[in-house]
This record gives structure tokens, sequence and C-alpha cells, in this order.
């Protein structure tokens, strides 16, 4: 039996009502799976990325963990979002780390490409907006495409960014 691997990519800034919402069609989405067993692949950032790790987990799904940067944690999340962070990275089966001793963009579109590089489809919680920012989600699925690696865009009925 081969067991997929799923990336995901999304948004951060999801409002406090949206959250409910795309946990809901993450489940929906990942529910197939869960027969045949998936590795999740998440990046950990607040919003879309812990919301899907936490359904893969829930459905009995391995998660691994990439890490944009030694120290990630320490230097990027937030402290109402710590407490989270640190669950599901013990939860995690495996934790990669890129290369990079600080955070920015090269380490983060390095995540990135380890993600698309070893995922056979790549979720995306993204409302279609703006593709044009080096690292971001947008961006993330025009690579992801151009690389013909399948895109799954979830943005659920009434989903939101706080602005």
């Amino acid at each position: 039996m081969v067991v997929q691997r799923i990336g995901v990519t999304g948004h951060m800034n999801l409002t406090a009502s949206s959250v409910e919402l795309v946990r809901d069609d993450l489940r929906q989405a990942l529910q197939p799976l869960r027969q045949s067993g998936f590795v999740g692949v998440s990046c950990l950032a607040r919003g879309a990325d812990t919301i899907f790790a936490e359904v893969v987990l829930a459905l009995g799904g391995a998660l691994e963990v990439v890490l944009p940067c030694a120290g990630y944690g320490d230097a990027m999340v937030r402290p109402e979002h710590r407490s989270r962070f640190d669950e599901l990275l013990r939860a995690a089966a495996t934790v990669r780390e890129m290369p990079f001793r600080r955070p920015g963009r090269d380490a983060y579109e390095a995540a990135n490409r380890y993600i698309l590089n070893s995922c056979d489809r790549l979720i995306a919680v993204w409302d279609g907006l703006s593709a044009e920012r080096r690292g971001g989600t947008g961006a993330f699925v025009v690579e992801a495409r151009a690389r013909h690696v399948p895109v799954d865009v979830r943005w659920p009925a009434g989903a939101a960014r706080e602005t």
C-alpha cells in the first residue's frame, strides 16, 4: 500500500469565524484518505497550516513538520500560538529543519520547495487573491502548478481573512 503525502499551504490571518469553516472543509477533504493512511506535511504556521495539522492527527494520519529555519518556534511563533505549535511539534512523526539560521523569504521558499518535492498533492487554503508575494500562499500555488503537482484549492463559503 502506498501512503499518500499531502502538503499544505494557506493563509495565516483567518478570521475567528473562519477557523471552524476551514477545519470542517479540511476534514471533508482528508476523510477519504483515512482508510489507506496518509502523511500531512506542514510548516505549522498559525492559521491554515495549524488547522491542517490538527485535522491530520484527528483523522489518524501521520504529521511531518517542516521548519523553515533553526529556532523557528522562538523567532516566529507568536505567544498566543506557542502552546499549539509545541503540542503539534511533539505529536509529529517527523520534523525536518531547513538549513537556515534565521527566518526569511529564502527559508520559507526552501520549506515550500521541500513540501512540493516530497508530496503527492498540495492543499491550498487560499482565497485566490494575489499570487505575487514571494513565499506567500498564492506564489506557492503558482509554483506547484508549474511543477504539475496536483493542487486542491480550498476556500469554504463564508471564510475570510483579517485585514
